[in-house]
C-alpha cells in the first residue's frame, strides 16, 4: 500500500444510489488516496437507507474502517416542515424509480455494518468541517448528491473553501433537458437551496482570491456521456475472474453485487426510453477529482471545461432548481465555477473498466 502520509486526503459526499456505488468501487481501488470519511446523504433513497447502504457496499469490499457520516433527513427547505411546493407530501421526493426501493437496485448488501464504521459519531455536516480541519488546503471535497450537508457546514464553518483543496460537484443541467424536471438534474433539484449556498461559498471564496481553484462542476450533459453497457460490464467481469476476482472471492462478490445493481439501471434507463444502458455519472466525477489531486497543473482529465458565472434558480414555479450559466456576461458577474463541456467518455470507461477488474490492492 502507498504510504498514507503522502496519499491523497478525500471526502466524499454520496447518495448510495447505483452511480454511486460504482464511483466508490473505483475509489476503493486508488492506494494513494485515503478517504477521510464518506457523509451519507439523502437524494436517491432516504438518508437512512442510504446509510445503509454505504455501510453496506463498504462492508461488502471489506472496508469497514472507513467511517460513514449520516447526512441531515430533510434538504433545507423542509428543515420547518414541509414547504409549499411540496403538494401536500409529507416527505421529500425520491429517485426509488431509477435506483430501486432500497436504492441499489436488484443488489443484496450486507443488512449492517460493524459498529466501527459509526465510532466518532460525527454528523455529515460536522465531518465535512474536521475533515477540512484536519487537511488544510489539502483535503479534495467531491459531492455526488445534493448539497444540503455540505450546507450545513458551511453554516458550521464559514471558512470552510479556504480549507478545501478543491471541490468537485457532480449537478445542474445548463442549457439542457433535465433528468427531474424539464431542465433539473436530480441532486440540484432535491435541494436548490443547498447547492445555491454551496456555490455562492465556493466560488466566492475563488473570486475573492482566498482560493486559487474555482469549483468544478460536472452537469448531465457532460456526465451522460459516460454510458455503461452489459457488453461493458460482462467485460469488467470477465477481465477480473482473470485477475483471480471470481464471483466467490472478496472483490469478486462486489463486482457481483454491482452487476445486479446495474442490471436495475439498465432496465431503468429503457424504461426511460434511452435503451438498456446507463448514465453512469458519478464515477467519472470521483476519477477525475481525484486525478486532478495527483497532478493539477494537468488540468482537469478527461474534460473540456469552461468557465462561467453560475447560480441556481431557487423561486421558479416551473425551473426550481434549474442551473444557469450566463454565458453571455448579462449578469455582469465575474466567473465562479469551472465547468466541465464534454468528457472523453471512452478514455475514461477503459480506465475505469480496467481499475473495477484488477480491483484494490490487498
Amino acid at each position: 500500500m502507498t504510504d498514507r502520509t503522502t496519499s491523497i486526503p478525500l471526502f466524499v459526499d454520496c447518495d448510495p444510489g447505483i452511480d454511486d456505488a460504482l464511483a466508490l468501487a473505483h475509489i476503493l481501488c486508488q492506494d494513494d488516496v485515503t478517504i477521510t470519511g464518506i457523509a451519507a446523504s439523502g437524494g436517491n433513497v432516504s438518508t437512512v437507507q442510504v446509510a445503509a447502504n454505504t455501510r453496506g457496499w463498504l462492508a461488502l469490499a471489506g472496508r469497514t474502517d472507513v467511517p460513514v457520516h449520516t447526512g441531515h433527513a430533510l434538504p433545507l427547505a423542509w428543515h420547518y416542515g414541509p414547504p409549499a411546493f411540496a403538494a401536500g407530501r409529507t416527505e421529500p421526493e425520491y429517485a426509488d424509480l431509477t435506483h430501486g426501493p432500497t436504492g441499489a437496485g436488484y443488489a443484496h448488501l450486507p443488512a449492517t455494518a460493524p459498529v466501527t464504521a459509526l465510532a466518532d459519531g460525527l454528523d455529515a455536516a460536522r465531518a465535512w468541517v474536521e475533515a477540512a480541519r484536519a487537511h488544510p488546503g489539502e483535503l479534495i471535497g467531491v459531492l455526488l448528491g445534493p448539497s444540503t450537508n455540505l450546507a450545513l457546514a458551511l453554516e458550521l464553518e464559514p471558512e470552510l473553501p479556504r480549507l478545501l483543496k478543491r471541490l468537485f460537484i457532480m449537478g445542474g443541467a445548463f442549457n439542457y433537458r433535465g433528468n427531474t424536471h424539464p431542465t433539473t438534474e436530480w441532486n440540484v433539484t432535491f435541494d436548490p437551496e443547498a447547492t445555491a449556498a454551496v456555490i455562492r461559498a465556493f466560488g466566492g471564496a475563488h473570486l475573492s482570491g482566498h482560493t486559487p481553484h474555482a469549483p468544478v462542476i460536472a452537469p448531465i450533459e457532460a456526465t451522460e456521456a459516460v454510458v455503461m453497457t452489459p457488453a461493458r460490464l460482462q467485460a469488467i467481469l470477465d477481465g477480473a475472474a482473470a485477475y483471480g476476482h471470481g464471483p466467490a472471492t472478496g472483490w469478486g462478490r462486489v463486482l457481483n453485487q454491482l452487476g445486479e445493481a446495474l442490471r436495475f439501471y439498465f432496465e431503468f434507463h429503457e424504461w426511460d426510453g434511452l435503451g438498456y444502458l446507463a448514465h453512469t455519472h458519478d464515477p467519472f466525477v470521483l476519477a477525475c477529482a481525484v486525478d486532478w489531486a495527483r497532478n493539477p497543473s494537468a488540468g482537469l482529465p478527461w474534460a473540456q471545461t469552461a468557465m462561467a458565472p453560475v447560480d441556481v434558480e431557487c423561486a421558479g414555479t416551473l425551473t426550481r432548481g434549474e442551473t444557469v450559466a450566463d454565458w453571455l456576461g448579462r449578469w455582469g458577474r465575474e466567473p465562479n465555477a469551472e465547468l466541465i463541456r464534454t468528457i472523453d467518455a471512452d478514455a475514461f470507461l477503459q480506465t475505469l473498466s480496467a481499475t473495477l477488474m484488477k480491483g484494490p490492492r490487498s
